[in-house]
């Protein structure tokens, strides 16, 4: 026990050196920006601050009666804003306050009403009826009707346009408005999951057919949100303005809001406690401690449905040889790697949906650093001098921290690592390609057990890239998603888990806290376990 504490303490220094090396070699640079002035860090691409009037990113509009323009730090800048195509965090973040979906999932993520107001569902399951909520406009002025929505959907399903989430209407027969206030989805099979695919996150969102037909969806988004587009800018970011139709009448409180994107993580704390920016989209878990401390700076975590893991490639000897997968899964200790690279933001879990979830269960077969039986595991499978290559990204730095630590403590049982660092784009394509031994990530904003099972280990599922294939779990997954008894849907979903983790689908590593930060200036936000941002009941008390 000694001797893994004094090796986590080891690698919490090495993480943090290296940080106030990046730091330190990154070089500053200033700014102009009339009256105030922001430390971009240049060897990560820099920071982006607002034109501001005065020392804080107050503007104009600031009325100190809840409005003004809330300056949000994100980081990363949106790659595009349709919402059907893009798959990047941060385009999600500012969608997220532009367009609705039809429903929504709450504080509580338990889905609500949202662009529609109610719902049935017939006697067979297969047909939902949705009622549309009265006197909402497009931010075009508009009257939003039912067919936005059959337009959206069957845009999504439509397989010309590549939709990133048409798997999520995998049993959808139709969508069709039946009048201005109704749509009707015909399914071909019982679907318990279907509000939390048409609503689960803003990939879903309802957008106006004429964007499209003329070609600005991606430059200049259209919704019914609280937030109007206003521009976007590469380097000086997005601005919204307040929606005054928006139909949940007295919101936003906000006169805007300004997306900036800084990537270095010092340089946009920094920018918070200086006053340049009103809030910021994560934290780092080395810093989180003292940041709690700071009465200048108010910080919010929530627990999700997102996890971290790392998987396998099951089309590479010896990596299909399930003793060889499980003997990975119990030489490491997950404790000291979740210290290691989130500091105590996070919870230890060898399964992927973290407790205090409905659909949570203790599932845990593997003993910690198990070196032993590990050892006698890869013997039984004929493995020795075993080299692993581990697919990472800096562009997401805890991957690079779990390898580390991975290595130090797969060399106990002889198994080398090797990690191979390279840009999100090329993981990605590398992932998708099979060029991997192993690769590790995180999945984020899950909801539905389907979200957290289906795609990644049905053996036909669309991220499934390490290979899996368990007739008996995609028996159980299918099993699950026409299942409408919430007990007994649970209950299979327990059963496919626990194949799935017994066989080393997913090495399942810990679940994160979602943490953001704010000035105390900032009050009616609240992290999501979703990960969504919201900004619609946000106010800015100057």
């Amino acid at each position: 026990m000694k001797k893994k504490r004094n090796r986590v303490v080891a690698w919490i220094g090495i993480v943090l050196v290296l940080a106030m090396i990046a730091t330190a070699c990154g070089g500053g640079e200033e700014v102009d920006l009339g009256d105030a002035a922001v430390t971009t860090t240049a060897a990560t691409g820099g920071g982006a601050t607002p034109t501001t009037s005065g020392s804080t990113a107050t503007t104009s509009g600031d009325t100190g009666g809840g409005g003004g323009v809330l300056v949000a730090a994100q980081g990363a800048e949106p790659d595009r804003f349709d919402p059907h195509l893009t798959s990047a965090y941060a385009s999600f973040q500012v969608l997220e306050n532009v367009y609705d979906t039809l429903v929504q999932p709450g504080a509580d993520l338990q889905m609500e009403p949202a662009l529609a107001e109610s719902w049935t569902i017939s006697t067979d399951n297969l047909t939902w009826t949705f009622k549309m909520r009265e006197g909402v406009k497009w931010h075009n002025g508009r009257d939003f009707v039912a067919e936005d929505v059959a337009y959206s959907f069957n845009r999504i399903l439509d397989p010309d346009v590549g939709a990133a989430n048409a798997w999520r209407f995998g049993s959808v027969e139709s969508v069709t408005a039946v009048d201005d206030m109704t749509l009707e989805i015909k399914l071909n099979r019982p679907t318990p999951n279907l509000l939390v695919s048409i609503g689960g996150f803003k990939g879903m969102s309802i957008i106006p057919k004429e964007i499209v037909d003329d070609g600005t969806i991606d430059t200049f988004p259209i919704g019914t949100g609280p937030f109007k587009f206003v521009s976007f800018s590469p380097g000086d970011g997005v601005v919204l303005e307040r929606n005054d139709d928006y139909w949940r009448e007295g919101l936003p409180y906000l006169d805007g809001v300004q997306f900036v994107a800084i990537p270095d993580p010092t340089v946009k704390l920094t920018n918070l406690q200086t006053g340049e920016v009103h809030w910021v989209d994560s934290v780092p878990p080395e810093q989180i401690e003292s940041l709690e401390s700071d009465s200048g700076v108010v910080v919010d975590r929530a627990s999700g449905g997102d996890y971290h893991y790392f998987a396998l490639n099951q089309n590479r000897e010896p990596f299909d040889d399930v003793n060889v997968r499980r003997a990975i899964a119990m030489a490491i200790d997950r404790d000291e790697i979740t210290l290691a690279a989130q500091f105590g933001a996070a919870t230890a879990n060898q399964a992927a949906i973290p407790q205090g979830n409905f659909w949570y269960e203790a599932i845990a077969p593997f003993a910690t650093s198990d070196t032993a039986q590990a050892q006698q595991l890869l013997a039984d499978a004929g493995v020795e001098d075993l080299t692993i290559e581990f697919l990472v990204t800096s562009d997401f730095p805890e991957t690079v921290t779990q390898a580390q630590v991975i290595s130090a403590q797969l060399a106990d049982i002889g198994v080398t690592v090797e990690i191979r660092d390279v840009d999100f784009t090329t993981w990605l394509a590398d992932e998708a390609e099979g060029n991997f031994d192993a690769f590790m990530l995180s999945w984020i904003g899950n909801i539905d057990p389907d979200d957290f099972y289906y795609a990644q280990h049905h053996s036909t599922g669309g991220f499934n890239f390490q290979g899996y294939a368990n007739p008996e779990v995609d028996s159980l997954l299918d099993a699950a998603r026409v299942e409408t008894d919430q007990g007994a849907r649970k209950a299979l979903y327990d059963q496919a888990a626990a194949l799935i983790i017994n066989d080393a689908s997913y090495i399942y590593l810990y679940n994160p806290d979602n943490i953001s930060a704010w000035l105390p200036d900032v009050t009616g936000y609240a992290v999501r376990g979703d990960n969504a941002v919201r900004f619609e009941e946000t106010q800015l008390n100057r």
